[in-house]
């Protein structure tokens, strides 16, 4: 290869590689110097993974930003570093700046109060919300985001959404909606368990669709495309919460997490959580043989034995199966933990209580279908029309194509 044509192909890649290097709304706020922010008093709503591209975190970059006033700091489930699997108190921390160091509170919003109270929005003009999403219907952050846009809307507090992706992608919608009568603080708005939306776009549909009334301001990504998952974005991953170490983790929670409540480890307290599941009760080699005759799209399963070292079955022998992912755009975790609850039901129906399975489902009907024995395929079919009427609503908030 010659010289001009070595050149011409080395920039070709380049270029094609920019097309995936995605700016969060954290990375443009800081190409803008801050200026949506300048003047304000602000507290900051995030944990560890409001970092920017180079991994400089917003608390650090807020408090030393020109024109900024950095008034307080709030994190959610699992603590300001995403440390903790328990309720967590308020405290306090000091940043560095070019001026000195910088003492501010952190309020906790899962604790006492999983709201911001007037005391703690006490000098606050701007609440600023940083914070890496799920892109599941039961993970929390989105109903703090939803309580503290709600207080915000009380007290005539702007409220700023820095965007970032969803670690599933954007595309496919997928699970049953959460019926109305159900909604609490794992399950703030009645949508779908893979809503495939981004944390902004669903401020958005919150803010709107609820009549919040939040002086709301949405600082969009740049480069990101709804087919994108996580891994596709060039950002580097930072486990958005203690159990969600992994992206392949990430893919399949949803369909697994749904299966805790009725007596199935999930793999906590063990090297790979959502990557293998189990109980005492099962026996794996019969378990993985009956999933992988179901042909759940994109996934395979062999048995496994662990013993988890903290959580649900702490120090008991359990049998499951773990999941390798053969084909990430074809895996539909909701399809997958159906048929785990289907097979569960069917091989261990006196130890394994689908009813459970209710809190994060969050879904009667479908309750119902499974414990009568309806084929998840089928069940699936029935939630057309929901999920039809729910893509109508999502396509009014939707930021990128």
């Amino acid at each position: 290869m010659g010289l001009v044509a070595f050149l011409f192909s080395l920039t070709s890649l380049c270029s094609a590689k920019e097309t995936r290097l995605v700016k969060t709304g954290l990375d443009v706020l800081e190409g803008q110097g801050f200026a949506a922010l300048r003047g304000k008093h602000v507290g900051l709503i995030t944990n560890q993974t409001g970092v920017d591209r180079r991994g400089r975190s917003i608390l650090d970059l807020l408090a030393n930003a020109s024109g900024v006033k950095l008034v307080a700091v709030f994190n959610p489930e699992h603590g300001l570093y995403g440390r903790a699997d328990e309720k967590v108190d308020s405290t306090s921390i000091e940043v560095k700046t070019k001026k000195g160091s910088l003492q501010l509170p952190v309020y906790s919003l899962f604790g006492e109060t999983r709201r911001p109270t007037p005391e703690m929005l006490h000098g606050i003009n701007a609440l600023v919300f940083d914070i890496q999403d799920a892109g599941v219907r039961f993970y929390t952050y989105t109903t703090t985001m939803g309580y503290a846009m709600e207080e915000a809307a009380k007290l005539h507090i702007a409220f700023y959404v820095l965007d970032r992706p969803n670690l599933l992608g954007g595309e496919i919608v997928e699970g049953p909606l959460l019926d109305r009568d159900r909604l609490n603080f794992v399950g703030y708005f009645s949508m779908p368990v893979r809503y495939a939306m981004t944390i902004g776009e669903l401020a958005r549909m919150f803010n709107s669709e609820n009549k919040i009334g939040c002086d709301l301001h949405v600082i969009a990504m740049r480069g990101w495309k709804r087919q994108y998952f996580y891994a596709d974005t060039a950002l580097k991953w930072i486990p958005p919460s203690p159990n969600l170490r992994t992206l392949n983790g990430a893919v399949l929670y949803p369909g697994l997490e749904i299966l805790q409540d009725a007596g199935v480890s999930v793999g906590r307290g063990t090297p790979a959580p959502f990557e293998q599941f189990g109980a005492p009760w099962m026996r794996g080699e019969e378990l993985a043989a009956e999933l992988n005759r179901r042909g759940i799209p994109g996934v395979r399963f062999r048995a496994t034995a662990f013993t988890p070292e903290n959580g649900l079955h702490k120090g008991e022998l359990c049998e499951g199966a773990a999941i390798e992912i053969t084909d990430r755009n074809a895996v539909r975790p909701m399809r997958m933990g159906l048929e785990i609850a289907a097979a569960l039901q069917k091989l261990y129906g006196d130890r394994f209580s689908v009813e459970k399975t209710i809190t994060l489902l969050g879904n009667a009907a479908t309750i119902a279908k499974l414990k009568s024995g309806v084929p998840p395929a089928d069940i699936i079919s029935g939630w057309a029309v929901d999920l039809i009427a729910f893509q109508r609503i999502r396509s009014r908030y939707l930021l990128y194509r």
